[in-house]
C-alpha cells in the first residue's frame, strides 16, 4: 500500500497541493493553470504511483556525455521513454521547449498590438519594467549559480511560459517553485501592484489624463509582427522561439485569411496545452527538491524581482514626463510587466481612484503587450549569456 510508503516530505507536499486546489478553485488565483499544476504536485508526490521520475532527468544527458554519444539527446530521450510514466512523457514537452511555445501562439491570436502600434512610446516603458528581471538576476548570484539566478530574476516578467521555458533550459530543478511563485505573483498583481503605485507618483501624476489613441490600420497591423519577427531574431536569435511563436498567432489573428486556426490556438491548442504543461510542470515539484532553503528564498525573490519591474516602468514614466510636452500618466508605466491584460486593468483602476473620469486602460495596454515582448527578449538575453543546462 502507498501509505506504507509515504514520507513526511511526500505528506508535506500533499498538504500544499490541497493549498493550492484551494486558491486556484475557491480564490480563484490564475486557475487554468494553478489547477494543473497543484494536481500534477498531488500525482507525483502519491508514493509508488510510478507517474514521474525525478531520477531519470537529474542525470539526463550525463552517462551519453561521459561515453561521447555522438547524439546524446536522441538517446537519452530514448532511456527516459523505456521508464517512462505518464507525467516523464509529458515533460520532455516541457524540457524541448515546446508547451511554452506553443502558449504563445495562442497568447498571439488572442492579443492586440494596436495600442502599442499607436504609441511607440509604450516600448520603452515596456522595457523599462524588465529592470526587476536583471537586478533579482545580479542580486540572487550570491546564494544560486548563474543559471539558477537567471531563472528566478524572470519571474519579475509576470509572464508565466517565459519563466517556464527559460527554466526548463538554465535550471530545471526549480521549475516547480519558479513556476509556482510566478503564477503565483501574477494572480496577486492586483494586490501587489497598487501600494508601489501609489508610493511613487502623487495625486496630481495620477490624474494626468492622455489625449486618445489613433486609430490602427489594418495594414500596419499585419506588417508589425513580421517585422518584430525579423529583427528580434537577427539581433537576439535566443528570443526567436517565443516571440517567432507569439508573432506568429498575432498574424493568424489580425491577417484574416485563416480564422478557424486562430480560434483554434486561441481556444483548443491553447487549452490543451495548458492542461499538459500545468502537470508536467506540476510534477517536478517532488518533496526533495521543493522542501528546501531555496524555495523559500525564490518565493522572496519572486516577489522583490515583479516589485522592482513594477517600480521600474512607472518610475521611467515620471523620468519621461521630464522631457516631454504631452505628459504621461505614470500609472501606465506599471503594466509594462506582462500580466495580461491584468496589469493594464490595475492601472486603470488606480486612475479612477484618483478621477473618475480618467480613463487609462488602452493607454496602459501598450505597455503591457510590450512587457509580453520585453520579457521574451530578457529570456533570450539570459539564454544567451548563461548557455542552456
Amino acid at each position: 500500500m502507498g501509505f506504507m510508503q509515504l514520507t513526511w516530505q511526500q505528506a508535506l507536499m500533499l498538504l500544499i497541493s490541497f493549498f493550492l486546489l484551494y486558491l486556484a478553485i475557491k480564490k480563484q488565483y490564475e486557475p487554468l493553470l494553478l489547477l494543473p499544476i497543484a494536481f500534477g504536485m498531488l500525482l507525483t508526490n502519491l508514493p509508488a504511483s510510478g507517474m514521474f521520475h525525478e531520477e531519470l532527468w537529474s542525470s539526463f544527458l550525463q552517462p551519453y556525455l561521459e561515453n561521447g554519444d555522438p547524439n546524446p539527446a536522441y538517446h537519452s530521450y530514448g532511456a527516459i521513454l523505456k521508464n517512462a510514466g505518464l507525467l516523464d512523457v509529458l515533460y520532455i514537452g516541457v524540457k524541448a521547449g515546446v508547451y511554452p511555445c506553443l502558449i504563445f501562439i495562442g497568447v498571439g491570436a488572442m492579443t492586440d498590438f494596436g495600442p502599442l502600434i499607436a504609441n511607440p512610446k509604450s516600448f520603452i516603458l515596456g522595457a523599462a519594467a524588465q529592470v526587476g528581471i536583471f537586478i533579482t538576476f545580479l542580486c540572487a548570484n550570491i546564494w544560486f549559480t548563474p543559471a539558477e539566478a537567471g531563472s528566478i530574476g524572470i519571474i519579475g516578467g509576470a509572464d508565466g511560459p517565459t519563466s517556464i521555458f527559460l527554466t526548463s533550459k538554465l535550471a530545471p530543478h526549480l521549475l516547480g517553485p519558479i513556476a509556482i511563485a510566478a503564477y503565483s505573483y501574477m494572480a496577486l498583481v492586483p494586490v501587489i501592484q497598487p501600494p508601489i503605485m501609489r508610493a511613487l507618483t502623487t495625486e496630481k501624476e495620477r490624474k494626468i489624463k492622455m489625449s486618445q489613441l489613433r486609430s490602427v490600420s489594418k495594414t500596419e497591423k499585419i506588417v508589425f509582427p513580421i517585422i518584430i519577427t525579423t529583427i528580434v531574431a537577427l539581433v537576439l536569435p535566443d528570443a526567436a522561439p517565443l516571440i517567432g511563436c507569439l508573432m506568429l498567432g498575432n498574424l493568424m489573428k489580425e491577417c484574416g485569411v485563416v480564422d478557424r486556426l486562430s480560434k483554434t490556438a486561441q481556444n483548443e491548442l491553447m487549452n490543451i496545452v495548458v492542461i499538459f504543461l500545468g502537470l508536467s510542470v506540476g510534477a517536478t515539484a517532488t518533496g526533495t527538491t521543493f522542501l528546501s532553503v531555496k524555495t523559500l528564498l525564490i518565493l522572496a525573490m519572486g516577489i522583490i524581482a515583479f516589485g522592482l519591474g513594477t517600480a521600474g516602468g512607472v518610475l521611467l514614466a515620471k523620468f519621461m514626463n521630464l522631457f516631454t510636452k504631452e505628459k504621461i500618466n505614470p500609472l501606465i508605466g506599471s503594466a509594462g510587466v506582462s500580466a495580461v491584460p491584468m496589469a493594464a486593468r490595475v492601472s486603470q483602476m488606480e486612475g479612477q481612484k484618483a478621477d473618475p473620469s480618467n480613463f487609462l486602460l488602452m493607454h496602459a495596454m501598450g505597455p503591457n503587450v510590450a512587457g509580453v515582448i520585453g520579457s521574451a527578449v530578457a529570456a533570450g538575453i539570459l539564454l544567451n549569456m548563461l548557455g542552456a543546462a
